[in-house]
């Protein structure tokens, strides 16, 4: 990967960090933290077919934080500026030693310990530079828009296809001796076409998202697909209030994945506002349900040899056997709690839920089957999740499916139960596995759940 794609080179932003590591020595700090960055990229937007928006963007930043004080009586201060010059990182430097000076002691802040520290970081090889023109992003926004007016008549309006495409680089450095950064990159090309006219409409959506644009899906597939999720929304119907098996597709399936990340999160833990405290050791999840965090895959978007902090990652267990092994903390939700970090400042890596009981064959077909009657959810609405109870209500809507068939499409329903009964009655993990962000899982059947409807 040339460098000819940013502004500064690696060693050029590492030299910066050096830099104001020593203006906060040389102003007094016990310690200093450091993160340099710069990145640039083009998000084109087109609306039948017209260009709606072009955007692009280049920018830069530092952002200093300063330690006064010993272990259990620190103060920290944080500042930043977009001025690469020496004057203004001393003044930001300044900045951020006089707001420490001011601030409460706490003693859980201050620098990882130096053993937790990646000295010698590995090149997962992250960024891919996608040198597209203007023109051709338009023209694969329109393809992609194209496509999916191309497979029917009743594909009627579209709220637009885009074409993102970003990369950027950082060097993040402390005064315990870590100092590391990579470029990395991410693309994605969307499209959300609707259907249907008058009081009969529908609308969906798909996208393709990675860091390397060769492993974008084709412009046209994407469109096509979206269309005919599109379509098969139209004449849904209502359902009465029951309870059933309901089948969430790969893409929801993710966010379950996110609400037990969230929820067993070190914030969270020592603020004891989540309902999986105190979880860990203990059946969480059915028993042949895993979850597996791996930051080491080559060029996977949840891919990091160090966390936000500079601690080293590693590949990982979080739950086996339905059985939570560990949490995701930082070192300082780390040391509010009595523990360690696991390297998750910043968030998850690369998650991974499987199941024990997934034959080759579960794929989505099969999913349905094994769903027998009950409901498939493909769309979810509203934020109503409950993280401190784990009560879990959210509007949806989807396909009533009967003897593993889809009969009809449903919408305005809610469906709703708490996370640790979902967890604890997820019967099967499809094989039709999806990435979205840094989680993969195939599509999750639910034992039972309630569906409010008319």
């Amino acid at each position: 990967m040339s460098d000819s794609v940013f502004t500064y080179t690696q060693d050029q932003l590492r030299q910066l960090a050096r830099d104001v590591l020593r203006f906060a020595q040389e102003k007094g700090a016990s310690d200093a933290a450091v993160e340099i960055s710069e990145g640039n990229g083009l998000a084109v937007t087109v609306r039948k077919g017209k260009i709606e928006t072009i955007e692009q963007n280049k920018d830069k930043g530092i952002g200093v934080t300063v330690y006064l004080g010993k272990s259990g009586h620190i103060r920290r201060g944080n500042a930043s500026t977009s001025d690469f010059s020496e004057k203004s990182l001393r003044d930001t430097v300044e900045a951020a030693y006089n707001i420490a000076r001011f601030t409460a002691e706490d003693d859980c802040a201050g620098l990882p310990d130096p053993d937790t520290l990646e000295m010698q970081p590995r090149d997962l090889q992250l960024c891919y530079p996608w040198r597209i023109s203007t023109e051709e992003a338009v023209d694969v926004a329109q393809r992609a828009e194209a496509a999916a007016f191309a497979v029917d008549k009743r594909i009627t309006n579209s709220e637009g296809a885009s074409v993102y495409a970003q990369q950027s680089q950082f060097v993040s450095a402390n005064s315990c001796g870590f100092i590391g950064g990579y470029p990395y990159s991410r693309h994605t090309v969307s499209v959300a076409p609707i259907a249907g006219k008058g009081g009969n409409m529908q609308r969906d959506d798909w996208y393709s998202s990675a860091r390397d644009p060769a492993k974008l899906a084709q412009p046209e597939a994407i469109g096509r697909y979206a269309a005919e999720r599109a379509l098969a929304r139209l004449n849904a119907r209502k359902l009465g209030t029951r309870k059933c098996p309901v089948l969430f597709e790969a893409p929801l399936a993710a966010g379950l994945l996110g609400s037990f990340v969230q929820a067993v999160s070190g914030g969270a833990l020592y603020r004891k506002s989540t309902f999986l405290l105190d979880s860990l050791g203990k059946d969480v999840f059915a028993p042949h349900i895993q979850i597996i965090e791996d930051p080491h895959i080559i060029g996977a978007v949840g891919s990091s040899p160090f966390d936000e902090e500079g601690v080293k990652t590693s590949r990982r267990e979080v739950v086996k056997d339905g059985v939570v092994q560990g949490y995701f903390l930082s070192t300082y939700s780390a040391r509010k709690l009595g523990m360690k970090t696991t390297g998750n400042a910043g968030g998850s890596h690369n998650l991974f839920l499987v199941s024990s009981l997934t034959a080759p064959t579960d794929d989505f077909e099969a999913m349905m089957k094994k769903l027998g009657t009950g409901l498939l959810v493909t769309e979810l609405m509203g934020q109503g999740v409950n993280y401190v109870t784990g009560d879990y209500s959210r509007g949806a809507s989807g396909f009533w499916v009967e003897n593993g068939v889809i009969q009809y499409p449903v919408e305005e329903i809610t469906i709703a139960g708490t996370l640790k009964d979902m967890f604890r009655q997820m019967v099967a993990v499809g094989t039709d596995t999806l990435v979205r962000g840094t989680k993969e899982t195939g599509s999750i059947l639910i034992e039972s759940m309630t569906i409010a409807g008319n």
